[in-house]
């Protein structure tokens, strides 16, 4: 070890504006330092969150040369910003116009503060490595990505709740019809094609050729399918609809994309309602595995939310998403077998047929008409993927807005 710092301490200032940071300087290297060859005490400022750098810290010369074995005491004074946050403070050795000591495996000083309305607090005062501060962010960072997007939904339940309530309500707002449109649209659009593949088209699925089984079929087909595209079909222009949010610090922006989801699962809602009378009026009632209804709208709403995370942040800077989404949306629809039965896949190259049966809505579809329409519970090898790949996708489109929503304010 090429420097020690010998019983290091952090205290604040008598006026709680700034922290006061010594130690003793062991010299454990074989070079003499001299404040002639350019040797300082640096120190720099970060964001505690993403370790992004805010500015230099004061750097200041040593009493004397210091040779191998020596001891300095050392003193500084460090005010950091006055915004609120936690911010970190970095002390090391440095070479002046040349680099950082710590950018070559010495150790460094690394104090932790909290400025709440100015006045500044010290969490933590310790020594490390820049391997070691790279493993502990990295623990961090992993922990984080697993608690704060549910850690998000509680703290702001009350928020997202009376955003969906108006957001479903603003979106018929001087209508006749009002909040009824809820349950016309998913009803008119589900009769739409119904009139298209089932009467003018004749589509019909294997085991009930009748005009009634095609009609349930595609409408268990549907259900997973209105929430869906309803969400990721707004989400490209969420952040710019509410762009006056967006100026607001205290805001938490990742609400948004979830409060797209939580109404397209009021859709979905109004739907099954449709689904479930249909299905009383022509089998009796709804079978007893609809119980593993929620073992499909959870992966779902997760699946569903990390794409709308990762297409209302890049729809900040790409105006052009949302024209290119709407495309996109459509092959998808019709790359899935909601209005065609499954066996109408077999007719395409065996690498193809491959691919498409690894998309996740294939998945919900069938698992939807499983509990449904055929009494039985979903495929449980397709399921726990549903759910690997529906938990991936959400963490990783909460990390990618969690990474742009910083400079949202700066494009908009």
């Amino acid at each position: 070890m090429s420097v020690v710092y010998h019983r290091p301490e952090a205290t604040v200032n008598t006026d709680e504006t700034a922290v006061e940071i010594s130690f003793g300087l062991v010299n454990r290297s074989p070079d003499v330092w001299r404040n002639e060859d350019g040797f300082r005490i640096g120190s720099q400022i970060l964001d505690a969150e993403t370790h992004l750098y805010i500015e230099d810290g004061p750097r200041i010369l040593l009493d004397q040369e210091l040779a191998s074995g020596w001891m300095a005491p050392v003193r500084l004074r460090i005010a950091p910003p006055r915004f609120n946050g936690c911010y970190r403070i970095i002390v090391c050795p440095i070479k002046e116009e040349s680099f950082w000591y710590y950018e070559h495996g010495w150790p460094f000083l690394i104090v932790e503060v909290t400025v709440d309305n100015g006045v500044v607090a010290v969490k933590d005062c310790r020594v490390l490595t820049a391997r070691g501060l790279r493993r502990q962010m990295f623990f961090r960072s992993a922990t984080r990505a697993f608690t704060y997007p549910f850690l998000t939904f509680w703290r702001n339940r009350g928020l997202i709740r009376s955003m969906t309530r108006r957001d479903v309500l603003s979106r018929y707002r001087g209508s006749f019809g009002g909040v009824f449109w809820t349950l016309l649209n998913p009803l008119l659009l589900m009769l739409t094609y119904f009139l298209v593949f089932g009467i003018v088209l004749g589509t019909r699925f294997e085991g009930d050729s009748s005009r009634w089984g095609f009609v349930l079929y595609f409408l268990a087909g549907m259900l997973p399918w209105l929430p869906f595209s309803e969400a990721v079909g707004r989400s490209p222009f969420v952040m710019l609809e509410h762009r006056n949010f967006v100026k607001k610090l205290v805001f938490p922006l990742e609400i948004l994309p979830v409060v797209l989801v939580v109404a397209g699962l009021i859709t979905q809602l109004f739907a099954l309602v449709v689904f479930l009378a249909l299905l009383a009026g022509t089998r009796g009632g709804a079978p007893p595995t609809i119980a593993w209804l929620f073992a499909l709208l959870v992966p779902q709403a997760m699946f569903t939310l990390g794409i709308c995370w990762f297409l209302a942040a890049l729809g900040v800077y790409f105006r052009d998403l949302g024209q290119i989404n709407s495309f996109l949306l459509t092959l998808w629809f019709f790359l899935t077998p909601i209005c065609y039965p499954e066996t109408s896949l077999a007719r395409l190259p065996a690498v193809v047929l491959h691919v498409l049966s690894k998309n996740p809505l294939f998945v919900l579809v069938r698992g939807y008409r499983a509990i449904l329409l055929d009494h039985e519970p979903p495929a449980f090898s397709s399921l726990w993927k549903l759910w690997v790949l529906a938990l991936v996708v959400f963490l990783a489109g909460h990390a990618w807005f969690y990474k742009l929503r910083r400079t949202f304010a700066d494009v908009i």
